[in-house]
């Protein structure tokens, strides 16, 4: 078993089916995924909310409504003037190219799918990959903050002197079976794994399931042994 997996084996006994992405349709995961850029979630079901009583929950209604009404409604997700450009892009994107049948725009190959996404504003690697993998189905592993502090610790980096986002996909994708489910269930453990264990400042590395085999755990808990 590579280590990857086993990270994985371990941190799914954990913690258990994460069951991720919030959301009942693929217009809700593209939304959140937006939204939630640089912010909690908390904030972003504020913003949802708002935009669930406005009526301004589907793509149409996004492409029409104004800039100005967007941008308070989604005041609450932070950054809102940057957002309500990025959500209107999206929604007019797809209004105009695919008569706002997000469903058919999502069901193109996912090269294009990704090519597209990223051709939008504000839209960029993590966000697309989000989309990908929670309302396309695609496998993309999603790289954000946690992933990379995670594996760092642990040990296991690109060997690419060059480390950014498509390295560390490249190298992630070079460790793991291509399964949309294996990367949506990995993604959300890492995620839940940084919150609760492995903090970006004094981690619990007493506690944490995957200290044996962590680099960076085994030398602090060597430290406190001694």
């Amino acid at each position: 078993m590579s280590l990857p997996i086993e990270m994985y084996e371990r941190l799914h006994q954990k913690y258990g089916d994460q069951s991720w992405w919030p959301g009942d349709s693929q217009f809700d995961v593209v939304v959140g995924a937006i939204l939630t850029q640089a912010v909690s979630w908390k904030n972003v079901e504020l913003a949802i909310h708002n935009m669930q009583d406005a009526t301004c929950i589907d793509v149409d209604s996004l492409s029409d409504i104004s800039f100005e009404e967007l941008s308070l409604l989604i005041r609450p997700s932070g950054y809102y003037n940057s957002k309500t450009k990025t959500l209107k892009a999206f929604a007019e994107y797809v209004v105009s190219n695919y008569s706002g049948r997000i469903d058919l725009f999502l069901r193109q190959s996912p090269e294009f799918v990704r090519k597209e996404l990223l051709s939008l504003h504000g839209i960029g690697p993590e966000t697309a990959d989000d989309i990908m993998v929670y309302a396309a189905g695609y496998p993309f592993f999603i790289i954000d903050a946690y992933t990379i502090r995670i594996f760092t610790r642990i040990g296991i980096t690109p060997e690419s002197p060059r480390a950014d986002y498509d390295a560390w996909q490249k190298f992630l994708h070079e460790s793991i079976p291509a399964n949309i489910k294996l990367f949506n269930e990995y993604h959300a453990l890492l995620v839940q794994h940084a919150k609760v264990h492995c903090t970006k400042t004094n981690p619990k590395c007493v506690e944490c399931c995957l200290v044996d085999i962590c680099r960076s755990g085994s030398s602090y808990i060597h430290q406190v042994e001694n």
